[in-house]
C-alpha cells in the first residue's frame, strides 16, 4: 500500500469528523425515545437480515452476549421482538421482530430521510451530485 499523502490524511479526517457529526444528528431524529441507540441497532439489524440468535445478532452489534441478552429480553418486554425455539438446535433460540417494530422502524428510516432530503436541499446541483456518487462507496465502507 502506497504511503499515505497529507491530502489524503486531511480527507480522511474530515470524513471521520463529518460522518461521526451526522450520524449524532440522525440519532436525534428519533421516533421512539423509550428506546436506545442500541436497542434501535438491533431491530434495524432483525429488518436487514431476518432472525436471528442472541449470538449472532451480538457479533453484528459488536456487543458481549450477556449484553444482548439483556437487550433482547428488554426488547421482548417492550412488544417488539420475540423469541422461539431454534429449528435445528433446541439449546438455542432465535429472534425476530414484531409488526410494532416494523411499524416504529419505517417510522424512523422516514423521518430520518425527510430531515436528510430537507439538508440536501442546501446543497448544489453539483454536490447533489457528488454526494449520489459517493453513497455507494459510503455505504461500503460501513459494510467492511
Amino acid at each position: 500500500m502506497p504511503e499515505t499523502s497529507e491530502q489524503d490524511l486531511a480527507a480522511i479526517s474530515q470524513l471521520r469528523s463529518s460522518t461521526m457529526r451526522l450520524a449524532r444528528r440522525l440519532r436525534h431524529q428519533r421516533v421512539e425515545e423509550s428506546l436506545s441507540p442500541t436497542e434501535m441497532g438491533v431491530l434495524g439489524t432483525l429488518a436487514r437480515c431476518g432472525q436471528a440468535t442472541p449470538g449472532e445478532l451480538a457479533r453484528r452489534e459488536h456487543v458481549q452476549p450477556p449484553s444482548m441478552t439483556r437487550i433482547v429480553a428488554m426488547l421482548e418486554e417492550k412488544g417488539l421482538v420475540r423469541r422461539e425455539p431454534h429449528p435445528e438446535d433446541r439449546r438455542q433460540v432465535v429472534v425476530s421482530s414484531t409488526e410494532q417494530a416494523e411499524t416504529i422502524l419505517a417510522e424512523s428510516r422516514r423521518r430520518r430521510n425527510a430531515w436528510l432530503a430537507e439538508l440536501a436541499e442546501g446543497l448544489s446541483e453539483e454536490e447533489w451530485a457528488v454526494l449520489r456518487e459517493a453513497a455507494p462507496v459510503l455505504y461500503k465502507l460501513a459494510h467492511l
